[in-house]
C-alpha cells in the first residue's frame, strides 16, 4: 500500500490553463514540503480530438467554439501572460498561432509515464507549444522533445505507431469523460475527490492538508 497522495492531472499540451493549474498545484505541494509524498500521473485529454491535421488558427477557433471576441481573446491572453509571469512560465502567442491535434503528444505522455520522464515531457511540451511556438502536432517536434528530457528517439518513434498504446489512450480519455471529466485542468486527488480548473495556490494547498490530516488519522 503507497503511503502516497495520488494526483491524476487530466489535462492537454495545448491548454494553457493546465500550465496555470500545475504552477500552482506545484507551488502548493513545494510549499508544504510533501514532494515525496505526492505521485503525479498525467491522464489524457483531447480538447479537440476532431482537429484536422492542419489546426486552426487560434483567434478564429477561440472564437468559432466560444463564441469570443478578438478583444475577449487578448484580454485572457494578456491575462495569462501575467499569470505565467508569476510562476516563472512564459507565454509567447503570435499572430497566426494554431491550435492543433494532441493525440499523438499523449502518445508519447503515455510513453514517458512508463519511463518515469512523464512529469518531465508534459512540461517541455507546454514550453515547446507556448513559449517557444512550436507546432506539438508536428512527428519531429515530438521527437526532438521527447529526446530532449532523455527518451530513446527510436523508441518515441516506435511508440506512435504502436496500435497498443493508441487504444490505451482512448481508453483513458473515454474512461475520464465517462466520469465526469468535460474540463480541464481537472486534478483527481486519491482517485476519490476532484478540483476543476486552475485554481489557486491556497486551494490546492488546503485539499492536500486535508487530505494528509485525513491519512495520519486513519
Amino acid at each position: 500500500m503507497s503511503n502516497k497522495i495520488k494526483l491524476d492531472i487530466i489535462s492537454d499540451v495545448v491548454c494553457p490553463w493546465c500550465v496555470i493549474g500545475y504552477k500552482h498545484l506545484n507551488a502548493a505541494i513545494t510549499e508544504l514540503g510533501i514532494q515525496d509524498k505526492v505521485e503525479i500521473e498525467w491522464q489524457p485529454f483531447e480538447l479537440n480530438p476532431d482537429m484536422p491535421p492542419e489546426g486552426e488558427e487560434l483567434t478564429a477557433h477561440i472564437m468559432r467554439k466560444y463564441g469570443s471576441s478578438k478583444e475577449d481573446s487578448d484580454k485572457a491572453r494578456d491575462n495569462l501572460k501575467q499569470l505565467g509571469a508569476e510562476y516563472g512560465f512564459e507565454f509567447n502567442y503570435f499572430e497566426g498561432m494554431k491550435i492543433v491535434n494532441t493525440f499523438n503528444a499523449h502518445v508519447l505522455l503515455d510513453l514517458a509515464h512508463q519511463l518515469g520522464k512523464q512529469t518531465e515531457l508534459k512540461l517541455r511540451l507546454f514550453s515547446a507549444c507556448f513559449t517557444e511556438q512550436k507546432d506539438v502536432s508536428d512527428v519531429d517536434v515530438l521527437l526532438n522533445e521527447a529526446e530532449a528530457v532523455g527518451i530513446d528517439r527510436d523508441k518515441a518513434s516506435a511508440a506512435l505507431a504502436d496500435k497498443t498504446i493508441h487504444q490505451r489512450v482512448r481508453e483513458l480519455e473515454g474512461q475520464w469523460r465517462q466520469m465526469g471529466v468535460s474540463g480541464v485542468p481537472t486534478v483527481v486527488f486519491n482517485r476519490k475527490t476532484g478540483l476543476t480548473g486552475a485554481q489557486p495556490q491556497e486551494t490546492f494547498k488546503q485539499v492536500l492538508l486535508e487530505i494528509m490530516a485525513e491519512s495520519q488519522l486513519a
